[in-house]
């Protein structure tokens, strides 16, 4: 299955709350995760809270062009689930 973003929600700082195609909820801090040229706008609040759910690429984008594999912010929003480890290690997040 691929994971797919069904909607986005901003919730405060960095963090966005998602909900995936597989039925799952959780909030992804993406502090970290704003590393780069194509993120460095985004580091200001009121950039960041302008993403929005792009039902093609199924993710979320910005309007400067970024965005993040739905697979990355699945990992960011469960990263410590340990039922989800071997998924993770599969895609090359942990080993």
């Amino acid at each position: 299955m691929f994971i797919h973003i069904n909607t986005a929600e901003y919730v405060d700082g960095f963090k966005i709350k998602l909900s995936f195609n597989d039925g799952k909820e959780g909030i992804a801090d993406l502090t970290d995760a704003l590393v780069g040229p194509v993120f460095e706008h985004l580091k200001n609040q009121k950039e960041f809270t302008r993403f929005q759910v792009d039902k093609e690429l199924d993710t979320i984008v910005w309007p400067n062009g970024a965005d993040l594999a739905p697979e990355y912010l699945y990992f960011q929003a469960f990263k410590n689930d340990p039922e989800l480890k071997s998924k993770f290690v599969e895609w090359g997040y942990i080993t």
